[in-house]
């Protein structure tokens, strides 16, 4: 994606045609080999940090005249810190041994730079004019070969700028699983989908065996047009279809889940999103995933991790299903996406995204009360 996204680019390509080494890691332009002075007068070489505006593939005008810088406090040649430069002390992990430690700031005259090669050249020579003092030709524009970049795999079609932007692309990685599942795409499973599509799992398997109708496009995200609700397609590929659209890794199971398939469709999942309401099937899945060791999230955002294994205590598994309030009682979008939130939001804790204090595994939201309750079992 780097290599195409700096060819697709005017600015970005001018800096590579004219020497610069640049490379692109989670939605961040970084500009390395930059020569600038330490504080004991001596030269070596950093990296300079900006996040990526874009619209799609193509680069926009840079929103911040800011940049970060990876290595010492820059110096003059005389080894004063460059006071009219650095902005502030930060501590950002660009990606994993990679973290800026200086924000520079110098706003041009009209008050923006206009792409990414004024800017990143324009940090450059400030930095290396110092260097030039004591190493005579110091300069970023490197004469030799460039290194192969490392091999993308990212799962997005295109790059995620909101977690450079936020500065949590450190946060972000810890997302980044082998196998994700998603059993069951009603009302709530959906919106599960909705949301770790936006995470760089490498693959999320959709696992139903049942068709989008009418009824199913009012609770779900989206607005499906007549055209599509006349097919009747299988509500994973209708799914499929749309988030393919951002995310590589969507696997289509067109089946529902019974004894013959569910050891293939968990055996190796990292994480399982449990959104079905069969009592029958929920038990199968529940049996496999406790003795797998396999972390399971449910709708009623019951939790079970190799720590804590009391999720059959609170889910019930009835086979009284000829008689299912839940298929039969009237399911509200917005519910269905609170739902699905909060059991994302106790999967990154998992994960270590979010802060995870009181590590609880059982939590219920009350709306009568607007009650958000919480239990460690």
């Amino acid at each position: 994606m780097s290599a195409e996204l700096i060819a697709r680019n005017a600015d970005l390509k001018r800096l590579r045609d004219e020497g610069y080494f640049i490379a692109i890691r989670g939605g961040t332009l970084l500009l390395t080999e930059v020569p600038y002075v330490t504080p004991e007068r001596k030269v070596k070489r950093g990296i300079l940090v900006s996040p990526l505006d874009l619209a799609g593939d193509l680069t926009k005008r840079p929103e911040s005249h800011q940049v970060e810088f990876i290595g010492e406090r820059p110096c003059d040649k005389n080894g004063s810190p460059l006071d009219k430069v650095i902005h502030s002390d930060v501590n950002n992990e660009i990606a994993p041994g990679l973290v800026a430690r200086f924000s520079f700031s110098q706003k041009p005259a009209c008050g923006y730079y206009v792409d990414y090669y004024e800017k990143m050249t324009a940090y450059a020579t400030m930095l290396a004019a110092q260097a030039a003092w004591l190493e005579p030709g110091a300069d970023a524009r490197a004469n030799r070969v460039p290194e192969p970049e490392p091999e993308d795999d990212s799962p997005f079609n295109y790059l995620d700028t909101a977690s450079s932007r936020a500065e949590i692309n450190s946060a972000t990685a810890k997302l980044k699983l082998r196998k994700i599942v998603i059993i069951g795409l009603g009302g709530s499973g959906a919106y599960v989908l909705d949301l770790v599509v936006k995470t760089p799992g490498a693959a999320i398997h959709l696992v139903d065996g049942d068709v989008f109708n009418t009824h199913n496009a009012f609770r779900a995200p989206g607005a499906p047009s007549i055209e599509e609700l006349r097919q009747q397609p299988f509500k994973v590929d209708y799914f499929r279809a749309i988030y393919s659209k951002m995310h590589k890794g969507i696997v289509a199971h067109a089946e529902f889940i019974d004894e013959a398939n569910a050891e293939k469709h968990l055996r190796d999942a990292e994480f399982v999103f449990l959104c079905l309401d069969q009592g029958k099937a929920k038990a199968l899945c529940i049996k496999l995933l406790v003795k797998d060791s396999t972390l399971g999230g449910i709708l009623r955002v019951t939790t079970s991790t190799p720590q804590e294994r009391g999720a059959h205590k609170r889910i019930p598994c009835s086979e009284a299903d000829a008689d299912n309030e839940y298929d039969k009682n009237i399911q509200i979008a917005d519910l269905n996406a609170l739902n699905a939130a909060l059991a994302v939001v106790k999967w990154k804790k998992l994960f270590g995204f979010y802060a995870d204090n009181e590590g609880e595994h059982f939590s219920t939201y009350s709306i009568d009360c607007n009650l958000l309750t919480s239990d460690p079992v």
